[in-house]
């Protein structure tokens, strides 16, 4: 259904420095640089992040979330703490399993330097 997400940032290159490192915990590389954009591409789908064309600052989405598909509960883990360790902070409960009773997941939370919400899970089978 969809082809990519993207966010915004007040500074692109924090942004890039943040998920260059983030995103390298799931084995995504670098992100390619177009102007005052950076793509992360993937056989599934493309994250970006852009300063905003308008000239207006950036925000987050109140009561959005960007999920992250991780191989592992250890390297969602990982993700998480490369998010904290550089310029993220942890939301939500810590990083764990959440099992509704019908359907259990691996789940980490944190916000990016700009605020928006970042989610990674792991299904657990």
């Amino acid at each position: 259904m969809f082809s990519h997400v993207m966010i915004g940032t007040n500074d692109l290159d924090r942004a890039k420095a943040f998920y260059d490192k983030l995103l390298g915990t799931l084995g995504i590389p670098p992100a390619v640089v177009d102007r005052h954009r950076i793509f992360y591409r993937t056989k599934t789908g493309t994250f970006a992040v852009s300063k905003p064309i308008d000239g207006k600052a950036a925000t987050h989405a109140n009561g959005g979330t960007i999920g992250f598909l991780a191989k592992s509960p250890e390297e969602a883990d990982a993700w998480h703490a490369t998010g904290v360790a550089n310029g993220g902070t942890t939301c939500e409960d810590p990083p764990g399993v959440r099992d509704n009773g019908t359907v259990k997941f691996y789940l980490a939370y944190l916000r990016d330097p700009d605020g928006n919400k970042l989610c990674v899970l792991h299904p657990m089978r």
